[in-house]
């Protein structure tokens, strides 16, 4: 199977398992709504491809956890969106979550995603016992106080935040738990492989601040000219958009740079390479074409 064919048979069964019959029927709608259909993929597809890169790609861990990884971003969208948040009514080109089916609902979705997460992992890890430790205590830290997700939605409450700090928990803690997560369902040490996540995650949310400032809300389905409204941190509005750009870029070199040796390391850097490019907002790679 390819990637994608993958995170979404993983999805699909990990979701299927959480709407038995005789749960609340609403929430199992919400949790599908949550998740299907899905974005580009990319922080499962960064998992599939460290494990493969790492030669280890064939225990069940290395499934489990990028549908893991998924599962928690899409659960961080939700509560993202929710109005004591952004206050967004869109994602992914619909509506958002709590518009479709309520706040309560939506932020029980969100719990349940992230439970469900962690319920994948361990359900893996029956027959992989020795790698599901770390697996899991990588994952935690992606989503947890005082570095990750969590931590870089909470920076957002206080009064003031160095940019590279807000965006490294808020976005690089994700993708570090994504990279490092795949080395270890390989039953490698993830240790090294953190520096290329957080160096992706970073520059990913460059180019979601720039795509907040130059493209339309039809293009990206959500909301853009949020971080202006939301007195909200962004690389585009304190380094410009030429000085984010630049810094998008060497963000991406330096995460190329970052790679460890494996045996699939140039297959890694080519196929990261290529990823990369779709970073750039449409308009300003035509304008740097």
């Amino acid at each position: 199977m390819d990637a994608s064919t993958r995170i979404e048979t993983a999805l699909r069964a990990t979701l299927d398992q959480a709407s038995a019959t005789d749960g609340p029927p609403r929430l199992a709608e919400a949790l599908d709504y949550a998740v299907f259909p899905g974005g580009a993929r990319v922080r499962p597809r960064l998992t599939l491809a460290v494990a493969a890169a790492c030669g280890g790609d064939g225990s069940p861990l290395v499934d489990a956890a990028a549908a893991a990884i998924e599962l928690l971003h899409c659960a961080s969208l939700v509560h993202d969106d929710l109005p004591c948040f952004d206050d967004a009514t869109m994602r992914r080109g619909k509506p958002a979550l709590h518009a479709a089916y309520g706040q309560r609902l939506a932020v029980l979705a969100g719990d349940a995603l992230i439970v469900l997460a962690f319920e994948t992992l361990g359900r893996a890890g029956e027959a992989d016992p020795a790698r599901l430790v770390p697996v899991l205590m990588t994952v935690a830290g992606g989503v947890g106080a005082p570095h990750g997700i969590v931590a870089g939605q909470a920076w957002e409450c206080e009064p003031s935040v160095v940019l590279s700090q807000y965006q490294q928990a808020k976005t690089g803690a994700l993708f570090a738990a994504a990279t490092m997560a795949g080395a270890a369902a390989a039953g490698v040490d993830p240790a090294p492989w953190g520096a290329l996540g957080e160096r992706l995650g970073e520059a990913y949310q460059v180019a979601d601040d720039l795509r907040d400032v130059v493209a339309s809300a039809e293009e990206l389905g959500k909301p853009v000219g949020r971080d202006i409204a939301l007195d909200r941190p962004s690389a585009a509005r304190e380094l410009g958009v030429e000085g984010a750009v630049a810094r998008l870029q060497g963000l991406v070199d330096g995460a190329l740079e970052a790679i460890p040796p494996c045996p699939g390391r140039e297959e890694l850097a080519a196929l990261l390479r290529s990823q990369a490019a779709s970073f750039l907002p449409k308009e300003l790679a035509q304008q740097a074409a």
